[in-house]
């Protein structure tokens, strides 16, 4: 929740001057919700932070990748031909969701990149390198202070980094993503998807009409 919250860890201020915060964490109307949604890059150590205003839905999860992908991933990975994710089993990007292959399915028609996807199993989500290399250190960089802004939370989420190189984009995204969206058993067979033999409903490829060669990044 945006707002003067408390935050839990310690900030250093001046004796006698302790960070106001409220006693009840309840929304704040006119202040909303953050919804954080991260792309963790193994290979170069980066992170990008897609900060929604709006609701965490499938379409917002594969609008976050494509914002990574043309401002980080494409000039990186120029030459790259398929695209691997690895994500967790629920959420905004969970493997049940119909809306999540629909939308990637556009990105990969938009991209000209196969995109395969690595959901996993339910229960493991902190197996994930994203949660141990990427969120953990943006929880310590905030830790202890309130959360009062959009732009506080862009910022100190940018502002992250590591001994070991971690560098992290941060950026708010403003555009609306309503719940609900239904899709039906006819957009769904326009997906067109490859199984694996092991676990195919955690483990896919939805590649665009005209497949490239095999070029794979993580």
């Amino acid at each position: 929740m945006v707002g003067d919250f408390k935050n839990g860890g310690r900030e250093w201020q001046p004796t006698g001057e302790p960070e106001k915060v409220r006693v009840h964490d309840f929304v704040i109307p006119e202040l909303g919700k953050a919804a954080p949604y991260g792309i963790y890059d193994m290979t170069y150590n980066l992170g990008w932070v897609n900060v929604g205003l709006d609701h965490d839905t499938a379409t917002f999860a594969v609008e976050s990748i494509r914002r990574w992908w043309y401002s980080m991933g494409q000039p990186l990975y120029s030459d790259a031909y398929q695209l691997l994710i690895t994500a967790d089993g629920g959420g905004s990007n969970g493997y049940r969701l119909r809306l999540w292959k629909v939308e990637l399915q556009k990105l990969a028609d938009e991209t000209g990149l196969s995109i395969t996807v690595c959901h996993l199993p339910p229960g493991t989500s902190k197996w994930n390198k994203i949660e141990h290399r990427l969120f953990a250190y943006l929880s310590q960089n905030w830790r202890g202070k309130p959360l009062v802004s959009y732009e506080v939370i862009v910022n100190l989420i940018a502002a992250t980094t590591t001994t070991t190189g971690l560098r992290v984009h941060s950026q708010l995204d403003t555009q609306s993503y309503p719940k609900g969206v239904k899709v039906s058993d006819a957009e769904l067979a326009q997906v067109n998807i490859e199984r694996d033999d092991f676990h195919g409903e955690w483990n896919y490829t939805i590649s665009p009409t005209a497949k490239s060669n095999d070029k794979v990044i993580s």
